[in-house]
């Protein structure tokens, strides 16, 4: 792409000028040294997660502020914890970027992140930078979890009910209508304001946190986001449990903006394969997925159930229709031909 270039460009100021501005987004106390110092709380296991975007596959100038990209590579790295039931402690960013950059833009990007962390009490707490022909965003962060609330993948059980924290194929909408503002004729101001808001503002889900320990303390449910999409969520869960599930079409939360500009057919495809909404699919019994949903609100719902076997498959039982196999070849993978 062709970088921002501004009347004082990375170039001009250095690596030196360029950290000295940097580290004014991250605590004086911790910044400094070759790397940080980090304190855990008692009886904690640490969670590590690493992230990256590149520019072009992950963000552009298109459809993606500087201030964008940092909040969705914060928030990405953030639901990466929350996946895990771990609450963060703070993250460090390596910033590979052209010469030619303008030093407003690299600003911008780090006030984003700022604001997106900020709502979590997450300091920025080091990283690198470095020259690159294109810009790069690699970041890794740092969370803790008491043992006894780790969310994984391999320990769903037939007979748990799917779980989702909110609506998906928002932010697979959001991006559409930002490459093609024309399909949002038929959507009101707001509606499209919202799409577009998830997918450059996504929130990640640590909000759950609190309330699954409470409901199934001590035992946590497996699950992971929904970054890659529901669809692939679900598919993982399963293929790492050693099990199979059945999703019903009609339960999926879908954003109320869609009735008036996909057709049922297309909305299902967003919500299973779009991606980047980052909420959380969490597989737990049916009991207590009842209450977590009911206290969530806000397009959380019950999608599914855990069976025997290794098939997962979607369902409409309004409808005659066949069941649809679900595989991880349908949904977004690097390096897929």
């Amino acid at each position: 792409m062709e970088y921002p270039r501004g009347s004082v460009q990375v170039q001009d100021i250095g690596e030196q000028k360029l950290l000295q501005i940097l580290q004014r987004f991250c605590p004086p106390e911790i910044i400094g040294d070759d790397a940080a110092v980090l304190s855990t709380e008692p009886d904690q296991s640490l969670v590590v997660t690493t992230d990256v975007l590149v520019d072009g596959v992950h963000f552009s100038e298109i459809t993606t502020s500087p201030q964008d990209v940092g909040w969705r590579a914060a928030a990405a790295n953030l639901s990466d914890l929350a996946a895990m039931g771990a609450f963060p402690l703070g993250i460090t960013v390596g910033l590979a970027l052209p010469g030619n950059v303008a030093v407003s833009w690299v600003e911008e990007l780090y006030q984003g992140m700022t604001e997106c962390l900020q709502q979590y009490k997450t300091p920025i707490v080091g990283g690198d930078v470095v020259r690159s022909p294109i810009i790069t965003l690699a970041i890794t962060a740092f969370g803790q979890v008491q043992p006894n609330y780790t969310i994984r993948r391999n320990t769903a059980k037939v007979g748990d009910a799917i779980v989702v924290t909110g609506v998906h194929g928002a932010s697979a909408g959001g991006l559409e209508l930002l490459l093609h503002p024309e399909l949002g004729k038929n959507l009101s101001e707001s509606d499209r304001i919202a799409l577009i808001k998830a997918h450059q503002r996504p929130q990640p889900r640590l909000d759950v946190l609190p309330l699954l320990q409470n409901i199934l303390s001590p035992h946590p449910p497996a699950g992971m986001d929904s970054s890659d999409g529901l669809a692939d969520a679900v598919v993982q869960i399963c293929r790492a449990s050693g099990v199979g599930s059945v999703l019903e079409s009609t339960q999926i939360s879908l954003p109320t903006a869609f009735k008036h500009c996909l057709t049922k057919e297309q909305a299902l495809k967003y919500a299973l394969y779009g991606g980047e909404d980052f909420e959380l699919v969490l597989c737990l019994p049916k009991e207590p997925a009842h209450v977590l949903v009911q206290q969530l609100g806000k397009g959380a719902a019950i999608v599914g159930t855990i069976i025997e076997g290794s098939t997962v498959v979607l369902r409409n039982q309004h409808e005659k229709n066949p069941d649809q196999v679900l595989t991880l070849s349908q949904g977004f993978q690097h390096f897929k031909s």
